[in-house]
């Protein structure tokens, strides 16, 4: 399979793997943005792209920015449809308590490229008994 890529700035950075087996991507911030406490920006990577058939890329938060900044993404995993052909932005927050500075070059995010399932819809009169049932949130304990 393969990712096709056009960087739309000179600065942009072609995602890699860092590692062989890694299943992100790194995405790079082209820009320079500092995000207060309690806000949210949209960083641009510069590059769009075509994904192969029947998959959708995730952008998924980095864990050290999590770890040691509270920096993490708004709407995580945010999703790329495979028909998007636009740039590439991240929406990060930060949860912290001081200003964060994202700095052109930075690693800020990565894409993991996923396989899509597309269901028929039908409506029905009911639904099948499990032994959950309806019960939901906190129902199995704490």
């Amino acid at each position: 399979m393969k990712l096709k890529i056009i960087k739309l700035r000179e600065q942009a950075v072609i995602p890699k793997y860092e590692h062989d087996n890694d299943s992100g991507l790194d995405l790079i911030s082209i820009e320079n943005v500092k995000i207060e406490s309690g806000d949210s920006q949209l960083v641009k990577i510069g590059i769009s792209i075509e994904l192969p058939p029947n998959t959708e890329a995730q952008i998924r938060p980095r864990s050290g920015l999590a770890l040691r900044h509270k920096v993490t993404i708004l709407n995580a995993p945010g999703t790329i449809d495979e028909g998007y052909r636009g740039e590439i932005g991240v929406i990060l927050i930060n949860h912290g308590q001081t200003s964060f500075q994202v700095i052109q070059g930075m690693r800020i995010a990565q894409m993991v490229i996923v396989p899509v399932i597309r269901v028929k819809i039908e409506e029905v009169d009911s639904l099948s008994n499990t032994i959950r049932g309806s019960r939901g949130f906190g129902s199995t304990g704490f």
